[in-house]
């Protein structure tokens, strides 16, 4: 049987129109039913809060990035004080302050000494003298304490001075 080409494509719009029938309604109904309640809800939007104006005002601050400040930064820190980094340690400054005691004191030839001990060996103290580990100075012996003065390097990269006491230990039994 020959067919021309009207004719078979009539046949095919026959055959793909009897496959398209009433299988799928109960799909299409239930499509349907299920969306005819639903409606698209948008959440309000949140409201915008006012902050108040904070005025900047840094006219009076230093300029952290000012070449001169940077340049002492480099140099070591700023400011006249600072200590002197070719002098000859001495051997309580290998010593954090803290771990240091002040066990006695003696006189010697009219000079007060306070008898420090350090990792079980005592050394003698006096005015002038270093210890500790922020170039700690000496600066008096008394019969209860021995007062230091210290440079520390503070978060600008300046040296500045504070005073530490060491108080005379009781003796442990």
């Amino acid at each position: 049987m020959n067919c021309s080409p009207v004719a078979s494509g009539v046949l095919v719009l026959l055959l793909l129109s009897a496959c398209s029938g009433e299988e799928h309604s109960s799909v299409k109904q239930w499509m349907t039913d299920s969306s005819k309640d639903l409606r698209g809800r948008v959440p309000a939007l949140p409201t915008v809060k006012t902050f108040p104006v904070v005025a900047y005002e840094a006219g009076a601050l230093v300029d952290p990035f000012r070449p001169s400040k940077l340049e002492a930064a480099k140099s070591g820190g700023g400011g006249a004080l600072r200590p002197d980094m070719n002098r000859r340690r001495e051997p309580l400054e290998a010593f954090p302050l803290e771990s240091l005691r002040m066990v006695g004191t003696l006189t010697m030839k009219g000079r007060p000494l306070a008898i420090i001990s350090a990792d079980r060996t005592l050394y003698q103290v006096g005015v002038g003298n270093y210890m500790g580990q922020n170039f700690g100075v000496v600066t008096q012996v008394s019969e209860s304490e021995v007062t230091l003065k210290e440079l520390i390097e503070d978060a600008n990269g300046d040296w500045v001075e504070r005073v530490n006491t060491l108080q005379l230990q009781e003796a442990s039994k």
